[in-house]
């Protein structure tokens, strides 16, 4: 691709060419525009389960008012009605935050395990009451379509399996939340929805920050101008890679690249619906640290950044050789606001800043407490919302392939030193569906 943007031959038509799809042409629509036409199709087989959550249960108040009240208790589906989840994959992220998340769902169960570890997968099936029969491996995976429990199929394997199993998965008859990223490529990211498609089943990528409350906090104040106008989004996110040399995230076959897919991935997104904008201009630098054997296959350290249609200019990086950052900070005409930590699995702290109004020579920096949810409970809940009233998946497919088609860039953009332009997508929120409801 070093040649993309040489010769005689425009920009949009390389891009088009090349299959960058919604970064090399203005979209007339977007999803949220042909959700009602879509949710009105009924699913070639409906779900047995589902159903709406019953009554919150209303308890007295024991605060003053002079308190903040707590919300009330939840509310659940009871187990039976819940919507089935196959998890495959058993490595870190399942056993540390997907397995426990189910303890806070309210619509979600987990109920089939896939593994090639028969033993590890026995153990996790017996702490979470799920029977032997619905043990799995990855060579009678196909045989989930013959198991009614199973509603859902969450994807938790490395980059480069996303593809096969997101495919086997829908030909299979089951929906698919899948992990991020979508896959190492733009054809297997197509090769997924197409699949999804045709089957008619559901297809959502798992960003799970677009669900999580200060993150959807921040998306409203940008959008309604709370901020004013905003100038520049700054986002860095990066952790210091250790362990085996061998593990996957340090082979290009298996993670599609280092930093930017794994981690980098996050600022980009996060620039891309705070704005629901899509970028016009993209620059970046790639550096990995010499004779370091842990990137001789993949990169170290990513920086980029983004123009976007409205002015808003985006800094990002991402690294796998600093010491664990995770943070943006959103800086508009009249305030900024920023996490940090930002894209954690908990411990998100919020501040804004903007003038005092009792000194103008002061700044006020607001701390924002927002009571703290299970990101993977809230983004495996809003799938089975969407599966039981056929819904379009907030972060579905398209989301994860317009990552993919910008990291390919932004790959690029590093590789020839040159700052690649994009022509601008009118609509907002293209490739996002409707806002995800909230469960009380």
């Amino acid at each position: 691709m070093s040649n993309l943007f040489r010769g005689d031959v425009s920009r949009r038509q390389l891009l088009a060419s090349a299959g960058f799809g919604i970064v090399a042409a203005t979209a007339s629509t977007n999803l949220s525009d042909t959700a009602s036409a879509q949710e009105s199709e009924a699913l070639a087989q409906p779900i047995p389960r589902g159903g709406e959550l019953p009554p919150q249960i209303q308890l007295p108040p024991i605060q003053a008012p002079t308190e903040q009240e707590t919300g009330g208790p939840p509310t659940a589906l009871p187990r039976e009605r819940r919507l089935g989840f196959a998890i495959v994959g058993l490595g870190r992220l399942s056993l540390e935050e997907i397995m426990p998340a189910f303890g806070e769902c309210k619509l979600a169960k987990p109920v089939a395990l896939v593994s090639g570890d028969r033993a590890k997968a026995e153990q996790v099936a017996q702490q979470y009451s799920i029977p032997p029969q619905n043990i799995y491996n990855y060579q009678n995976y196909d045989n989930l379509r013959n198991n009614p429990e199973v509603d859902v199929i969450y994807i938790v394997l490395p980059n480069s399996m996303h593809a096969e199993y997101t495919v086997r998965g829908a030909r299979a008859g089951k929906h698919i939340l899948c992990e991020k990223p979508m896959a190492n490529t733009v054809e297997e990211c197509q090769q997924m929805i197409d699949a999804c498609k045709q089957a008619n089943r559901k297809l959502a990528i798992a960003y799970r920050c677009q669900y999580e409350p200060h993150h959807r906090a921040i998306i409203q104040m940008v959008r309604s101008q709370e901020l004013g106008t905003v100038k520049l989004i700054q986002a860095d996110n990066g952790q210091n890679q250790g362990g085996d040399l061998n593990q996957w995230r340090l082979k290009k076959s298996l993670a599609g690249g280092g930093s930017l897919p794994d981690v980098g991935i996050y600022c980009l997104n996060a620039t891309r619906y705070l704005t629901g904008e899509e970028p016009i201009a993209i620059s970046a630098n790639l550096f990995s640290t010499p004779k370091d054997p842990r990137f001789r296959e993949v990169e170290e350290n990513v920086t980029f950044q983004l123009q976007y249609p409205s002015g808003v200019l985006a800094i990002c990086s991402t690294s796998y050789g600093y010491h664990r950052a995770s943070r943006f900070r959103v800086f508009g005409s009249d305030a900024w606001v920023q996490l940090d930590p930002a894209f954690t699995y908990n411990g998100l702290q919020m501040a804004i800043g903007r003038k005092s109004s009792s000194n103008s020579m002061a700044e006020n920096i607001t701390q924002v407490r927002m009571p703290e949810k299970n990101q993977f409970a809230l983004e495996m809940d809003h799938m089975a919302d969407c599966v039981i009233h056929n819904r379009i998946p907030h972060t579905p497919g398209e989301e994860g392939l317009q990552d993919q088609k910008l990291m390919a860039l932004i790959y690029q953009a590093a590789q020839t030193r040159q700052t690649i332009s994009l022509p601008p997508v009118s609509k907002l929120d293209i490739t996002r569906g409707p806002t995800p409801r909230t469960l009380k």
